[in-house]
C-alpha cells in the first residue's frame, strides 16, 4: 500500500499540470465533487462568488481563464503543511495573450485533500487591485 498524497504535493502537483497547460492532468488532480476558489468571493471568473464546483465546472474554469494564457510560472515563497492541508505563500506570473505583458500576482494558496490522492478544494486568497501588469520584455 502506497501512502496518500500530502496537500503540498497535490497543490505543487496542480500548479505544474497549469504550467505545462496540461488541462486533463490538471482536471485528475481534483476529486470529482471538488471545489476551485481562485480567488475566493465574487470575481470577474466567478460573478456569485460560490467557486467552480466539480470538475466540468473547474474545467470550465480552465478554459476561460487558465488557457488564453501565454505561460504562467508560479514562485512559492513559503509553505505550510498541517493534516490534509497546506497553505503556500508565492506569486503568479501570467503572461496575457499575445505575450507582451505579466500580470503578477501575490497570492495565498490553500490546498485540501480528500485522502485518496485527489485535492477537496484549491482556494486562492488574492486581490485583483494590487494586480501588477508589467510589458514582458521587463522580465529576465
Amino acid at each position: 500500500m502506497t501512502d496518500a498524497l500530502t496537500a503540498r504535493e497535490l497543490g505543487h502537483m496542480s500548479r505544474m499540470a497549469v504550467a505545462r497547460g496540461d488541462k486533463e492532468g490538471w482536471l485528475e488532480i481534483f476529486a470529482p465533487d471538488a471545489v476551485v476558489q481562485d480567488p475566493i468571493g465574487p470575481s470577474p471568473f466567478n460573478p456569485d462568488g460560490e467557486g467552480h464546483k466539480g470538475r466540468e465546472a473547474i474545467g470550465k474554469f480552465y478554459d476561460e481563464v487558465i488557457s488564453p494564457s501565454e505561460k504562467i510560472e508560479f514562485e512559492i515563497l513559503s509553505s505550510t503543511l498541517c493534516a490534509n492541508e497546506c497553505a503556500d505563500v508565492g506569486i503568479i506570473r501570467t503572461w496575457l495573450a499575445g505575450g507582451t505583458h505579466v500580470a503578477i500576482v501575490h497570492c495565498i494558496f490553500t490546498y485540501k485533500t480528500n485522502g485518496d490522492n485527489h485535492l477537496a478544494s484549491l482556494r486562492a486568497y488574492w486581490e485583483f487591485d494590487k494586480t501588477e501588469l508589467v510589458e514582458a520584455s521587463t522580465l529576465g
